[in-house]
């Protein structure tokens, strides 16, 4: 079983939301990813291009079930609570979801 890599990528309005969801994100929100399944978490500032703000969170899930077990069980909490903070801010999300080889 490969282990699998879930990444967010958050694209902001202005730095100010940036700085505000960098700080969501590591006052909790990564660690309750890490909780829920993930073995790792990272955040990563986005510097090329500069502009939109952008943000991409990359989680690593031992395997594809453990990353299933998160989306059923966790994701959504997680997931509501990022829109109600963020979602008529200007925040756009992408996620992907890809295998380590």
């Amino acid at each position: 079983m490969h282990q699998v890599v879930y990444t967010v990528a958050a694209f902001l309005p202005d730095d100010a939301v940036r700085q505000e969801y960098v700080r969501w994100l590591q006052d909790g929100h990564t660690a309750a990813v890490v909780r829920g399944g993930a073995l790792a978490a990272e955040v990563v500032l986005v510097l090329e291009p500069a502009a939109p703000p952008q943000v991409i969170t990359r989680y690593v899930f031992p395997d594809r079930a453990a990353y299933d077990r998160y989306v059923a069980e966790v994701a959504p909490a997680l997931r509501a609570e990022g829109v109600q903070r963020f979602g008529t801010r200007g925040v756009r999300f992408e996620r992907t979801l890809g295998t380590i080889l």
